[in-house]
């Protein structure tokens, strides 16, 4: 019985052909009877017709997508969020990966799928986590209250998604910015985004801040304000498709995270993150990402809309090649320009011209020890500060070990960092450029990646799934002693042109705890102290305190 007949049987009806009987020129016909009332007479060509139209249709359900040609499941194109060093391995397995989950004694049989991560620093842009595309499988047991704002369809080819988050750091600082003077400041910051798809062909993407200090001693940071902003707006247009993977471009404001961000991060732990605006093309494939852009960076203006730095051009080629999900390669060429004209601690900063090139090679595996993990990163500097040539670099090398199976899943690393430093007829000062110095040169953020070397490592403990432990600590020198110091901004903030102060910076001890409360919800908290070496006690000046030191406590809600 056809799928069919089996319907109109289902429904009271049967069907009874009578072709053999009708004369050769009378069209075949079927008659359809219920009982006790006549039933028409239909041509069997249009019951086939009917009959395939019911064995390929599909349920209810479906319809709003059924004639869309997009797959949604690929839209928008995720790109793996790149390792940055010193990365912990995060626990698996069974658990409870959230306090709320504790309470509730909800134990997971793996972590969340949620794509933020379960810590109180976003590092990726809303824009490149994956969407929530998991709640399109029908399988999918996982659910918040925010779902219905995820992944809404707008017809069959339009897909719309909004989010964002809160912040509220309270910050207690002891010598703060090494001035001998403390401070005690609130910073809120509040982020919304509307992401807007039609098909894989065209994206409009735009996400607002607002950011604010208050309570503070010192004068605010012009990162830690910026009132009602736009931090993302932008618009993707698919240009072409190359093998299975479109070519993208992106006009407009937008955020930049390449590699381990050593050199380009959105900086997180600032109020209002690093954001630029230009022109970027890019493509993204299972196994490589390449990146080609021209942008200038926005200057956060608290009492105005936010514009560029005309005077900086920043641009450069970026390949990220996946060997498999744990082993990655990076190659980049950047050229940053500045003709601003900045002079600190007597030096001549800028106008100049910096070319970049360089690369990096991280991952966990070495062999069939799937436990050890490596991070190795360089790069060259060639160009002109203020007319003079340009010779610079920096360098990190960092080894690690997972220790699967101990209690609270401990990951261990050690690290050196080198930045060049010297001035003289050639400037051999490395320049940072964009970084996320805060995560890897300590979190007083007195240290910055250029004239320096610092040996550190690493400690990460999970004594449950829903608790952090990071413990770090730094021994920090210059690398030429009649070079200054700069700090996490790359600003000169110390110096003594003689180098008799001495090359010793000083040692740090970061500990930093996170909480996670629920998916939505993180507490970070973290104490640093530094302990100044003969540089800082040197230039500090008479009477004043070398050592410097903080505490904060952070919550975060995103959504």
């Amino acid at each position: 019985m056809s799928r069919l007949a089996r319907f109109l049987a289902g429904v009271g009806l049967t069907v009874a052909a009578t072709a053999s009987a009708q004369p050769p020129a009378t069209p075949r016909t079927a008659t359809l009877s219920h009982t006790g009332v006549p039933a028409p007479v239909i041509p069997l060509d249009t019951l086939a017709a009917l009959s395939q139209a019911v064995a390929t249709a599909k349920p209810a359900a479906c319809l709003a997508c059924s004639d869309s040609s997009v797959d949604w499941k690929k839209v928008p194109r995720v790109r793996p969020f790149p390792r940055p060093g010193n990365f912990p391995v995060l626990p698996t397995g069974p658990g409870y990966y959230s306090v709320v989950d504790l309470v509730r004694g909800c134990e997971a049989k793996a972590p969340p799928k949620h794509p933020y991560p379960r810590f109180g620093l976003i590092q990726p842009s809303f824009f490149d986590v994956d969407n929530f595309a998991y709640l399109d499988d029908p399988k999918n047991t996982e659910h918040d209250f925010f779902d219905p704002l995820k992944r809404v369809r707008l017809g069959d080819d339009w897909l719309f998604t909004t989010g964002g988050d809160y912040r509220l750091r309270y910050q207690s600082e002891y010598n703060s910015r090494l001035t001998q003077a403390n401070n005690d400041y609130l910073l809120n910051r509040t982020r919304v985004y509307g992401d807007l798809w039609f098909r894989d062909d065209f994206r409009l993407f735009a996400e607002g801040v607002f950011a604010s200090s208050g309570y503070e001693d010192l004068r605010p940071l012009a990162i830690d304000e910026n009132y009602a902003d736009f931090q993302n707006l932008f618009f993707d247009a698919k240009l072409l498709t190359l093998g299975d993977a479109p070519v993208y471009a992106r006009v407009g404001r937008q955020e930049f995270l390449l590699g381990s961000q050593r050199l380009v991060s959105p900086l997180d732990w600032a109020n209002t993150r690093r954001t630029f605006q230009g022109a970027r093309l890019f493509r993204t494939t299972e196994k490589t990402d390449v990146d080609l852009f021209w942008v200038q960076p926005v200057v956060p203006n608290a009492g105005r809309l936010d514009s560029v730095d005309n005077n900086q051009n920043f641009a450069g080629v970026w390949v990220t090649h996946r060997f498999d999900k744990q082993h990655a390669i990076d190659a980049y060429y950047l050229m940053l320009d500045n003709t601003n004209r900045t002079v600190q601690q007597g030096l001549t900063r800028a106008p100049f011209t910096r070319h970049t090139f360089g690369g990096r090679l991280a991952g966990q595996g070495v062999g069939c020890n799937e436990n050890v993990l490596y991070d190795f990163e360089g790069a060259m500097q060639l160009g002109t500060d203020d007319r003079r040539n340009v010779v610079a670099g920096m360098a990190t090398a960092g080894l690690g070990y997972h220790m699967k199976g101990l209690p609270w899943n401990p990951t261990v690393w050690m690290y050196y960092d080198y930045a060049s430093g010297g001035t003289g007829r050639t400037v051999h000062t490395s320049n940072q450029l964009f970084p996320f110095g805060h995560y890897y040169l300590g979190w007083i953020d007195q240290v910055g990646r250029q004239n320096v070397h610092d040996v550190n490592a690493h400690l990460y403990l999970y004594p449950v799934k829903w608790l952090t432990v990071w413990v770090q600590g730094h021994s920090f020198y210059l690398a030429n002693r009649r070079d200054a110091l700069y700090n996490a901004a790359g600003n000169a903030i110390r110096r003594d042109p003689t180098g008799r102060a001495g090359a010793e910076i000083g040692q740090e001890l970061d500990v930093v705890l996170n909480f996670h409360v629920s998916k939505q919800i993180d507490v970070l908290a973290g104490y640093s102290h530094l302990w100044g070496g003969d540089f800082l006690r040197n230039t500090a000046g008479p009477n004043a305190a070398p050592n410097a030191g903080q505490f904060f406590i952070q919550t975060s809600y995103r959504w």
